[in-house]
């Protein structure tokens, strides 16, 4: 990683071509056991099947920032090229003031006509939320990304939100792709928007499946993977009926090398929906060491052998 982003400094992941084309398995070293499964399904999907048919050839993204000081934030945003910003907020040691100097800081940088979101990763209190929203609602925030943990947590703040007054959406991430039921976000009316990843949801035809469900306007985000995993977002978001938000997809800059010949990276503030393919020397020169080349084909066996044994219930 360029900068440490999700308390991580290197991405890991496996990569392989099969007959629909490359596909991506990065699951992160702290998913285990059953929630790897979705991770594998999506990888099968890009490598054997392919996606479904794209309704548009251009999607609008958003640039990334990471928990950075305001100067070095302010120049990420402008330097990306995207008329909308993801703000990391809520960083483990730093403060509200730090978020808030950020914030201003990428206001600057986009002027008043671009968007700001910001993304909390579950990391406030609801009591924390409120005040951290009243605060950055100055910005002009599109929405505020997972702000609480839980579902009741995100339910509560939105009501006291609007009861406040406080024109905010939220946003729901890990309250959809690390919940037992995605659905129950709708139920207890606990978000505006809904934001899906393909990886962690099993794959783009899953996806567009919640979306259909979820009956909530959806924001397709990235799983920090290189340009392959990035490649079934884009088909996730091209394949939308609706895209009403720029998408969190343009998240190969915060890595150090990428993979492919042609990088995904935004240009005039979107990602093309093209073909890719990795480039064999760097493939060859981000290889893993024996050690994690270990770690990760015993985790690939123990996830197969996982699905397989839940496919085998389900038809049972």
């Amino acid at each position: 990683m360029r900068t440490r982003f999700r308390g991580i400094d290197e991405r890991q992941g496996m990569v392989w071509r099969g007959a629909a084309g490359w596909a991506e398995w990065s699951p992160f070293l702290d998913y285990d056991g059953p929630e790897l499964v979705p991770w594998w399904r999506a990888a099968v999907e890009a490598a054997e099947v392919g996606w479904p048919e794209p309704v548009r050839s251009r999607i609008p993204v958003n640039s990334t920032v990471p928990a950075l000081p305001p100067d070095r934030a302010r120049a990420l945003a402008a330097a990306a090229g995207c008329r909308t910003a993801k703000v990391k907020v809520a960083e483990r040691g730093q403060t509200l003031a730090d978020d808030l100097a950020r914030a201003e800081a990428v206001r600057d940088a986009l002027g008043p006509a671009g968007r700001i979101r910001v993304d909390a990763n579950g990391g406030w209190t609801v009591d924390e939320a409120e005040t951290a929203v009243r605060r950055l609602a100055r910005f002009g925030l599109e929405y505020v990304e997972q702000p609480c943990a839980s579902v009741e947590e995100l339910a509560d703040l939105r009501r006291r939100l609007a009861r406040a007054g406080v024109n905010v959406l939220i946003a729901a991430d890990e309250s959809i792709r690390r919940a037992e039921d995605p659905y129950r976000v709708r139920e207890l009316e606990a978000a505006d928007v809904a934001v899906l990843k393909v990886q962690p949801l099993g794959g783009v035809r899953a996806c567009l499946e919640i979306a259909e469900r979820i009956g909530l306007p959806v924001v397709v985000s990235s799983a920090l993977e290189t340009s392959v995993g990035i490649r079934a977002g884009v088909a996730l978001a091209a394949a939308l009926p609706e895209l009403p938000y720029a998408c969190g997809l343009n998240t190969v800059p915060l890595l150090a090398a990428d993979l492919a010949v042609t990088p995904l990276v935004a240009r005039d503030g979107a990602l093309e929906v093209t073909d890719l393919a990795p480039a064999e020397e760097r493939l060859a020169e981000h290889g893993a060491s024996p050690s994690v080349d270990a770690l990760w084909q015993a985790r690939l066996v123990r996830t197969r052998e996982l699905a397989e044994s839940t496919r085998a219930v389900r038809r049972g």
